[in-house]
């Protein structure tokens, strides 16, 4: 078994004791996917940890890269999302089972809402998210699935939630880099002991050539993307990087032997600007 279950400083803890890879294998329908990418992420390079949604259109291919790398099913944290569209008590179960199918597992490792705002012909928008949560709650008792959660959601979201919930949950998974680092929502969800996750650590490239970045990579003799993903992974927020390039799934995986310094965390800090590379906060309510 990859080493990520007993490494402290590749997985964190959840809430309910299970252990999440802290460094994941974003895919998704945006550039592309690629069965190579992902069955030499799994077989090479010694991820345990993917992340895909019913939306992006992949989990079949996913459920196939997963049996072609040969690599126990019980050691891949597996998560996959659940798209408003198909919220509600017996929507969401169904959308869940449809998930499982396609990925050829009879439970899944985490299952999270994939966004706050609802379908516009929705009356209850807070109803609707908290029967949605309570599905997942039963889903979660059944054991069809070990962790829960949201992504996207702000805190007048997780309020939402919160007000009803039997169970708080378990990772909020948000856009996470330098140029958008929500700090008050992170303190938030970390009070709540809900772990914050991060997608897209590069910003889509925008933040790898800020001169600041390469000179921090420069010193530790490392590339861009690594520094970016090291200084999410040592905050100890998960990080999900996307490519379907080998050359880049091996580099963005070898970033647990260096340290990243106070002073390049408050440098890397100062590059906060609020912006959004993955969606527009301003569209939700």
């Amino acid at each position: 078994m990859a080493d990520v279950y007993t490494n402290p400083e590749k997985h964190v803890v959840l809430h309910n004791s299970v252990k999440m890879p802290i460094l994941g294998l974003g895919t998704s329908h945006d550039g592309g996917y690629s069965h190579e990418a992902v069955v030499y992420a799994l077989k090479i390079c010694g991820y345990r940890h993917i992340d895909t949604a019913k939306r992006y259109g992949c989990e079949t291919y996913i459920a196939e890269a997963v049996k072609a790398s040969g690599v126990p099913r019980e050691e891949i944290f597996l998560a996959t999302k659940c798209w408003p569209t198909d919220y509600g008590t017996t929507a969401t179960r169904d959308a869940f089972n449809g998930s499982c199918q396609r990925l050829a597992s009879e439970y899944l490792d985490m299952y999270l809402l994939h966004w706050p705002d609802v379908p516009s012909r929705v009356k209850d928008k807070k109803q609707l998210l908290q029967d949605t949560w309570r599905t997942l709650e039963v889903l979660l008792d059944e054991e069809r699935v070990r962790v829960i959660g949201i992504s996207n959601f702000l805190e007048q979201h997780l309020e939402m939630i919160m007000e009803e919930c039997s169970v708080i949950p378990h990772v909020n998974q948000c856009e996470f880099h330098p140029y958008n680092n929500p700090k008050k929502l992170r303190d938030y969800c970390t009070e709540r002991n809900i772990q914050f996750e991060g997608y897209s650590p590069l910003a889509k490239g925008l933040v790898l050539k800020e001169t600041t970045v390469e000179k921090i990579a420069k010193h530790h003799l490392k590339t861009p993307s690594q520094i970016l993903i090291r200084w999410s992974v040592q905050r100890h927020i998960p990080a999900i990087p996307k490519s379907t390039k080998l050359e880049r799934v091996m580099e963005n995986s070898q970033i647990f032997d260096f340290t990243l310094s106070q002073k390049d965390f408050e440098t890397l800090d100062l590059l906060h600007c609020d912006l959004h590379v993955s969606w527009d906060p301003n569209c939700v309510t």
